[in-house]
């Protein structure tokens, strides 16, 4: 299975996400390392959101196959700058999180990602687990096993 490193900022959804792809029951903790767990590499916003923190970053993506640009679906602006995936080389997909908000914007959310380079978009509740197998489905890789036992039969639906 391919590791995927979830960026984006505080509040984007990256635990949760990461709870869900893991089957896990969503809980909110506010991350404060980086934390990897077996194929997700979770990241604290506050690496997105400050430049000296961020440098960090393009260093943990090396440790991964996958970079995935968070951006909840409610978000008022991108945090990302335009045509940023070129800056690493790795495949980098879009996730829009939080589509099920009152206030939600899916469609702006993934328009912003698309200019940051992003050709693949997930859209994602995680507290539903809406749009999470495709994820999971996406990172597989031919004979693979997912690492989590919950996440076989979830796959399986």
């Amino acid at each position: 299975m391919k590791k995927l490193i979830l960026i984006g900022r505080s509040e984007a959804g990256k635990t949760t996400l990461t709870q869900a792809l893991r089957g896990e029951t969503i809980t909110y903790k506010k991350t404060q390392y980086i934390n990897y767990f077996d194929v997700i590499i979770d990241t604290p916003g506050e690496y997105a959101q400050t430049a000296k923190l961020g440098r960090a970053l393009a260093l943990y993506s090396y440790e991964a196959d996958v970079v995935g640009l968070l951006l909840a679906a409610n978000e008022p602006y991108s945090l990302y700058p335009p045509n940023i995936t070129c800056m690493v080389n790795r495949e980098v997909v879009g996730i829009v999180t939080k589509i099920d908000r009152e206030d939600a914007n899916p469609e702006q959310a993934a328009r912003w990602l698309r200019l940051t380079g992003c050709q693949k978009i997930f859209f994602v509740n995680s507290k539903a687990n809406e749009g999470v197998a495709e994820i999971l489905e996406y990172l597989s890789e031919p004979g693979d096993e997912l690492p989590w036992e919950g996440q076989k039969e979830f796959l399986s639906q």
